[in-house]
């Protein structure tokens, strides 16, 4: 019964970051920092090297699933996966018409990891600060890149796959905007998962997978060997990330293009602070408010474990 519950709270995790990847400028990789197992989801999924395949074609199921940490990655993705599935068409609605308020939310759910996240650091030298810049720079560099125009070319899909699932994992970028950078969010993240999609999700989840494995690799290794540079970057990436989530903004609208395709393209935004307390500002920063209480509570759960 123990078993069962620990890998149902792993599920939890796992639904987390994926609805998590399904908010452009929020990283799975985010949620499972802050909820101790993002280091456990590396070295499991860089687990997959010759020996397991030996093992799985050999037919030694039980070593393999050992080899693997099995039971633990299908918890994890199975519960991103029923919950982007099953979130798509939910967060599509929300998106479509609470924007700030989802933004908001977020904003304060990030605002609050930059905190408890870097704290974990064990010490704070020039190198661990310069790099913690850095991811911040990086992020905000990122936060102003103008979105590509939509492609449904198979390679190109196959790259989005690649980019976005790295970005993914990293704390602090968010594959979901990665998505919308290169063009294809709308079409990947919503459109093909809310109508299951397969002529689309297939060639995505190709280069996925593969780009997830190469790439646990590299920062298993990193992690491992330069652990306080790691996370303070990955820190900054989070704390970057917030000019991405800032809840008031406006869209600037490509007109060229968008009388091009017939719908509003959107190249960039210009955030304001707002000039009112309206009731819905006022819902806002209480949605922001409740994202830092989340962070707060996922936080003094897990020092009790």
């Amino acid at each position: 019964m123990k078993k069962l519950l620990s890998y149902f709270y792993l599920a939890l995790k796992g639904a987390g970051m994926g609805a998590a990847n399904i908010i452009p400028g929020v990283s799975g990789g985010t949620i499972a920092l802050i909820t101790g197992i993002f280091e456990k989801l590396i070295d499991s999924i860089k687990s997959f090297d010759l020996d397991a395949i030996k093992l799985l074609f050999t037919g030694k199921f039980k070593s393999f699933a050992q080899h693997v940490n099995l039971a633990f990655l299908i918890s994890v993705f199975g519960g991103a996966l029923i919950s982007v599935i099953s979130l798509a068409k939910l967060l599509q609605f929300l998106l479509e018409n609470y924007e700030v308020q989802v933004y908001a939310y977020f904003f304060g759910l990030i605002l609050a990891s930059v905190y408890f996240v870097g704290k974990t650091i064990q010490k704070w030298d020039i190198s661990v600060i310069i790099i913690f810049i850095i991811g911040a720079i990086i992020a905000i560099l990122v936060s102003v890149l103008n979105p590509a125009a939509e492609n449904e070319n198979f390679i190109y899909l196959i790259i989005c796959g690649v980019v976005a699932i790295c970005s993914m994992i990293l704390p602090g970028l968010s594959g979901s905007f990665v998505l919308l950078l290169m063009g294809n969010y709308e079409l990947i993240m919503i459109n093909a998962v809310a109508d299951l999609n397969i002529k689309i999700i297939l060639p995505v989840g190709i280069g996925a997978v593969g780009g997830l494995i190469a790439f646990s690799h590299f920062l298993s290794w990193v992690y491992k060997k330069y652990r306080d540079q790691t996370i303070a970057i990955l820190t900054g990436f989070i704390l970057g990330s917030l000019v991405i989530l800032w809840p008031w903004k406006t869209a600037i609208i490509n007109e060229e293009l968008s009388a091009i395709k017939g719908e509003d393209i959107i190249e960039g935004y210009t955030r304001f602070i707002p000039g009112s307390l309206s009731a819905d500002v006022l819902i806002s920063i209480a949605l922001i408010i409740a994202g830092i209480f989340s962070i707060w509570i996922v936080e003094k759960l897990a020092e009790k474990k």
